[in-house]
């Protein structure tokens, strides 16, 4: 963010909304700058994830002739903030807004608002309910991400009896339950399985899956598998374990590909994570706001962003890249 927004635009349930004036030019406004206006909203400032998801998307916008507007809420699961940051970005001119909606069914009327409004809207990582609310969607497919871990996770046990806890994200955020059923898919069994021992939700909170994971070894000391909704989960997962000399014999999978959760699989920490690509989302969804300022023609539909397990630790009958592959390409 290089100038602030008019004070008129700005609202104190805003954590932050800012105009990055690619190129150098103008602030907020029609004034000083011509230059068509994206928005990206995103669930939090502070998760590599999405600082990622805006680098990309600053890098498309100044390449592609944009303003770019951002904005992101206090925590995830902060379906205020991104209200008002759509009506802001709406007020303001946007021609396209990106979002990774924190409450998947309580934004739908906010967007369709600004799309009643002429404003093109994608998006990002996180489908809506129903995914048609917005134009398009450009994404990893999480279920398949959790697929590929829970098959990672199956071969890699090696027949041994799964005791598995859950570490997941939070009722009614579409990303968390697509990858948390694609882990049981991918493992080979259902919802409401013995196998699992425990469930706990963490927001993908690094100090909540902490807390998670204790609860779950209270409850269920014998776990030896844990699912992870991200890497920050994970860790604090590996912390909790550690601390009770588990650390060695509890087998960590996760998801998001991050350069911090890779480097926690070359570790040995995390035996595997599937790896999304979020600046790549940004910088799509970017080009598609770019087509429409230029040319009225729509993105729509879904775009798979990609995912690769990545372990060094490969099994038979999963394809994987190992960690000198994840840390060349985390989150590009």
């Amino acid at each position: 963010m290089k100038t602030k927004l008019t004070a008129g635009l700005l609202t104190t349930t805003l954590i932050v909304l800012g105009v990055a004036a690619c190129g150098g030019n103008g602030g907020g406004g029609q004034g000083a700058s011509a230059k068509p206006k994206v928005g990206l909203i995103t669930k939090t400032e502070t998760n590599p994830f999405f600082v990622k998801m805006k680098e990309g998307a600053e890098q498309a916008a100044e390449a592609n002739g944009l303003e770019l507007m951002s904005a992101a809420g206090k925590f995830d699961g902060d379906n205020a903030s991104q209200i008002t940051a759509i009506e802001n970005m709406v007020a303001a001119g946007v021609k396209g807004l990106l979002i990774t909606p924190s409450d998947t069914k309580a934004i739908v009327p906010a967007i369709k608002k600004a799309r009643d409004a002429g404003v093109l809207v994608i998006a990002l990582d996180t489908p809506t309910e129903p995914q048609d609310a917005t134009d398009a969607l450009f994404a990893t497919d999480n279920f398949k991400a959790g697929e590929l871990i829970g098959q990672y996770a199956k071969a890699a046990m090696a027949g041994k009896p799964a005791k598995i806890a859950t570490l997941d994200l939070a009722p009614g955020i579409t990303v968390g339950q697509l990858r948390h059923d694609g882990f049981l898919k991918g493992f080979g069994i259902q919802s409401g399985d013995p196998a699992v021992v425990c469930s706990q939700d963490t927001r993908g909170d690094q100090a909540k899956g902490q807390t998670a994971m204790e609860n779950c070894l209270q409850k269920a000391p014998g776990i030896n598998l844990v699912y992870t909704i991200n890497e920050p989960a994970a860790l604090g997962a590996y912390t909790a374990l550690k601390a009770k000399g588990r650390e060695k014999d509890v087998l960590i999978v996760s998801v998001d590909g991050g350069c911090t959760g890779t480097k926690a699989v070359q570790a040995g920490q995390i035996a595997a994570t599937s790896q999304q690509y979020p600046l790549k989302m940004a910088e799509d969804g970017v080009k598609a706001v770019a087509t429409f300022a230029q040319s009225g023609q729509k993105a729509s539909g879904y775009t798979d962003t990609g995912v690769t397990l990545i372990t060094d630790k490969a099994v038979t009958g999963v394809e994987a890249k190992d960690t000198a592959f994840g840390l060349a390409n985390c989150w590009g």
